[in-house]
């Protein structure tokens, strides 16, 4: 069931993948579609009815990574936008979840095959690498929130 919805997650995210490309202005976002449109600050003041020295506070905390979301999403609607946002993931929601299970499994299995080494039982590397897949498998399957208290 959680494959299935990170599967579904993974879909509808990987469009917003190509969404990288958009840095955001140095400026800021509001900055730069306000300037786009033609509209001053002080108009967006009064389109948000705030007084003008507010929207630069907001341009400014904007471009510092410091505003709220509720504040972007009026600035937004006070010049006709809509707010997008997302978290994407670098690499997939599966593909991060099985990179995890890989390391943590890795990680318990070389412990335990360090262990077997000491006793000249060591795990010859195929066999390793095919209980290391394995493990990754169950951990995904059954102990998913537990990989990520593994550092």
């Amino acid at each position: 069931m959680l494959a299935t919805s990170r599967n579904h997650l993974d879909g509808r995210l990987k469009s917003l993948g190509r969404l990288r490309a958009f840095d955001s202005p140095s400026k800021g976002w509001l900055r730069a579609i306000r300037n786009a449109l033609g509209i001053t600050a002080e108009q967006l003041a009064t389109r948000m009815g705030i007084k003008q020295p507010t929207v630069s506070g907001i341009e400014r905390s904007e471009a510092d990574g410091t505003i709220s979301l509720n504040t972007l999403e009026k600035a937004a609607q006070a010049m006709g936008c809509r707010l997008v946002y997302a978290l994407v993931p670098e690499h997939g929601l599966e593909a991060t979840v099985r990179s995890r299970a890989l390391e943590v499994a890795k990680r318990r299995l070389a412990r335990v095959n360090h262990t077997m080494g000491l006793e000249d039982q060591a795990v010859e590397s195929r066999v390793l690498k095919r209980k290391i897949g394995e493990l990754a498998d169950y951990l995904v399957e059954h102990e998913l929130s537990r990989i990520w208290n593994e550092d």
